[in-house]
């Protein structure tokens, strides 16, 4: 099987990391790549930890289960770092991106021994300015793992996400151009290790 890339999110219930994931899964589709896109929650509640997954490869994944050892690790809420193993089977040549305003090195000693990148970008902050909602800060993050990963060209998440808001937002232009404000501002901002 041709290389395969594999992405972990945690948030909190209502943070947007499921709707993140599938949103990358959609895009990635669209660049011609075999997609699995799926969240693993219970019966919790709005704030309750939640986490979702990708699989993106060349090939047909014939691999239907959670991942256990991701390529890459989202953090979408850093109060994460301390109630959940977030580095659970991470690869050391892959990276963890975390929604803060610290630095990498400010966080490494939160992250339990871990040795790989470590990636932080403040996407509460650039959601809060650029979407006036401090909490959607989905957008943003998914822009950071792009951005990192590599995992699908940036134009064409461009090109995906305005075309998927267009569409959703239709009546609400000024949600697109926030959005995709966003986006573009958390891959000039993700600072790494």
């Amino acid at each position: 099987m041709s290389k395969m890339v594999e992405i972990r999110w945690h948030g909190r219930g209502g943070q947007g990391a499921k709707t993140a994931s599938l949103l990358l899964a959609d895009a990635a589709f669209n660049t011609g790549k075999f997609v699995q896109g799926f969240p693993e929650y219970g019966p919790e509640r709005m704030g309750a930890p939640i986490s979702a997954y990708n699989r993106i490869s060349d090939e047909r994944c014939p691999i239907h289960s959670n991942i256990y050892e991701p390529d890459y690790v989202v953090v979408v809420d850093a109060t994460l770092l301390t109630a959940v193993d977030v580095t659970a089977g991470l690869k050391e040549d892959g990276a963890i991106i975390i929604n803060s305003s610290k630095t990498p090195q400010e966080l490494l000693p939160l992250l339990e021994g871990y040795k790989g990148k470590v990636y932080t970008i403040d996407a509460s902050l650039i959601a809060e300015e650029e979407l006036k909602n401090r909490s959607l800060s989905n957008t943003s993050m998914l822009g950071a793992l792009v951005k990192v990963s590599g995992v699908i060209p940036e134009e064409e998440l461009f090109r995906d996400m305005e075309a998927s808001m267009k569409h959703k937002f239709a009546n609400k232009l000024h949600v697109v151009d926030s959005n995709m404000k966003a986006l573009k501002r958390s891959m000039q901002e993700v600072k790494g290790l």
